[in-house]
């Protein structure tokens, strides 16, 4: 069944070109795929249709039809999963750097869902076929915690726990810089990168409230190893705000500096903490991981590099 969105255009949106107000008011939706929406009479502005660079003005209703996904064939596969936790109803992973959550374009297979159909055999469908039981994700080079659900009763509750911020994820992450404060808190906006619709940055207009809370583990000089909370949970929120603040992840190809003195394959972080309350018994339950090896090394090689 096709999603129908409906949006009434904001004072302080007025002025933005459709496509791009519909592409940052839609996180899931990419300007060029807004665009063709526009052409293809899916997207109107009070009831007409409307053109990509139209001028939104204050007041206007805007609806948003998003047509149901090509229905896709995701196959099962045999590929080793570490699992920390399982029951009837949910399974919790500890994913690798490298490995993509769930199918997409250019990546359709060698996915945590791919592995999940093969181990499951029963997850929840209320994401459809690309990605059943995925109720949140972790970016493909980023490690560590997931939760998937088996059952739509279940995905719905943990879905609310995380919308309600009643579900903690914390990461460990080696920034750039060194990060003289025990820590703080980012409480800063994150929307559409206005000059790369592929990013996301910290911007006031069409933004949604993103907070972010580090404290420092450890010093390296020329890097800093901190803990972060996520109170909210906007795509890349981590790699943007410690970006924003001056300490990009290292590893990081999109937000961080285009030298790679460490030689990462990707951002140094790891989900190692998960605690949520069961869907079913409601009793809290919380998980914790080590860092990967790759991780481990790292941090061992910068002490023993403070030391000489």
């Amino acid at each position: 069944m096709d999603k129908k969105k409906e949006y009434t255009v904001t004072e302080e949106q007025a002025g933005t070109r459709l496509d791009v107000l519909i592409s940052s008011l839609i996180s899931d939706l990419t300007r060029t795929r807004v665009q063709k929406l526009v052409a293809a009479g899916e997207i109107t502005v009070n009831g007409k249709p409307s053109k990509s660079n139209y001028k939104v003005r204050a007041e206007d209703r805007i609806s948003v039809k998003i047509p149901e996904p090509e229905i896709l064939e995701v196959e099962a596969e045999d590929i080793p999963l570490d699992i920390v936790y399982e029951d009837k109803d949910l399974i919790v992973v500890n994913k690798p750097q490298g490995m993509v959550v769930h199918p997409a374009a250019g990546n359709y297979s060698g996915t945590l869902v791919n592995a999940l159909l093969e181990h499951c055999k029963d997850l929840s469908g209320i994401n459809g076929v690309i990605r059943p039981g995925i109720v949140h994700r972790i970016d493909k080079d980023t490690s560590g915690l997931l939760v998937a659900a088996k059952n739509d009763r279940s995905h719905l509750n943990l879905a609310e726990q995380i919308k309600r911020h009643q579900a903690a994820r914390k990461y460990i992450a080696l920034v750039h810089g060194n990060i003289t404060e025990p820590g703080g808190v980012i409480d800063a906006p994150i929307g559409r990168d206005p000059r790369n619709r592929k990013k996301m940055a910290v911007v006031t207009r069409n933004s949604k409230p993103a907070v972010t809370r580090y404290r420092v583990l450890e010093r390296f000089g020329e890097y800093t190893l901190v803990e972060c909370s996520l109170e909210t949970g906007r795509t890349h929120q981590i790699r943007v705000h410690m970006a924003y603040l001056g300490h990009p992840v290292a590893g990081d190809p999109v937000y961080g500096p285009k030298k790679n003195p460490l030689g990462l394959k990707g951002q140094a972080l790891h989900a190692f903490s998960l605690a949520f309350r069961h869907p079913s018994s409601k009793e809290p339950m919380k998980f914790q991981v080590d860092l990967p090896p790759y991780f481990k090394e790292l941090i061992g090689k910068l002490k023993k590099k403070l030391q000489d």
